[in-house]
């Protein structure tokens, strides 16, 4: 048995093998990751550092979308049978995709056909704004912002580059999501040689009468509260986000992964955003925060719906954000429409 002085305990080695300490339970009861040792008293459970490749190696299996089951009988394998039967699933993933992607083009057309032309309400809703910008324990502010009675939209940066997302965001304020790529695109590819990792997340709502129109690339978010609920509008641009909303990875799984802020999106020429539509009322509310808010806030549906105005709302999610360590830029905006 492996000597006790040499053992981790389960939230050190989930902390250093990218997992939590529930998915470890779970792995230890399919015997996928059993622990080093557990106390016979307490059931406490400890591990070996020597397990730590094993559990980062299931980490990453899992970030692919590989089943549990299948996962098992790739970690017990050698180099040479473990490689075969990775390419042999994604050889699968792509053919799966590759299918599903027929129906969509059947049904997109289906639909296309049967459309017909909607008027939209030409009231025109006030938008009162609040909004919180603040840079967090970064060394740099990457986060940018736009709030007016006409446009509210977040940018969040990566990389060294501390430019590119108010670049961004005034360039699509001139003239939208074209105009922002093309802008964006000699200043990135300038910058790859020595930053390959640097660019820019865009999330913007034009209000537009009763409509707010929106434009979508990335893990920003945006929000809607209405009748005192929270509906989350945006889907995250994330690998992570994409395996939850697939059903192969579980929410608890992916909040301590090492790779949970992986995009799978961001702006960069030829881009496809989310677009969409959303019919306003009085009373409703639009957020939009990035991830440095909703990564860090378990609380922020409650805060979202405070029966307060758009500022206080602002200030008290940052505040809520500086609670739990800032680690990041974070920013939000309100908009309470009447």
């Amino acid at each position: 048995m492996t000597e006790p002085q040499t053992l981790m305990t389960i939230g050190d080695f989930a902390c250093r093998a990218g997992l939590t300490t529930k998915a470890l339970r779970l792995y230890d009861d399919l015997g996928l990751l059993p622990p080093a040792e557990v106390d016979r008293y307490s059931g406490y459970r400890r591990y070996a550092p020597a397990q730590l490749e094993r559990a980062r190696l299931v980490a990453t299996l899992r970030l692919l979308g590989m089943p549990l089951a299948r996962i098992t009988q790739v970690v017990d394998s050698s180099p040479a049978a473990a490689l075969q039967q990775v390419e042999a699933y994604w050889r699968q993933v792509e053919a799966d995709v590759a299918a599903r992607r027929g129906i969509v083009t059947t049904l997109v057309h289906q639909w296309r056909n049967e459309t017909h032309i909607m008027t939209t309400a030409s009231d025109r809703l006030h938008a009162d704004l609040g909004a919180s910008h603040r840079q967090g324990r970064r060394n740099q502010q990457q986060d940018a912002l736009i709030a007016t009675p006409e446009l509210i939209a977040v940018a969040d940066g990566f990389g060294e580059r501390d430019d590119l997302a108010a670049a961004a965001l005034a360039a699509f304020a001139g003239g939208g999501l074209a105009e922002a790529t093309s802008v964006l695109a000699p200043e990135v590819s300038a910058a790859l040689p020595n930053l390959p990792g640097s660019g820019t997340t865009l999330t913007a709502v034009a209000l537009d009468g009763a409509t707010a129109r929106i434009t979508h690339v990335g893990d920003a978010r945006v929000w809607l509260v209405r009748d005192g609920e929270l509906r989350q509008i945006t889907h995250d641009h994330t690998v992570v986000a994409a395996l939850i909303e697939a059903g192969q990875l579980t929410a608890e799984e992916a909040r301590s992964h090492q790779h949970r802020s992986l995009l799978n999106r961001a702006l960069t020429p030829g881009v496809v955003a989310d677009v969409s539509t959303v019919d306003l009322l009085p009373g409703d509310r639009l957020v939009l925060t990035t991830d440095g808010v909703h990564t860090y806030v378990d609380d922020l549906a409650a805060l979202l719906t405070l029966a307060t105005g758009p500022q206080e709302v602002a200030d008290a999610v940052a505040e809520a954000v500086t609670e739990a360590g800032e680690p990041d830029n974070h920013t939000i905006v309100v908009a309470d429409l009447a």
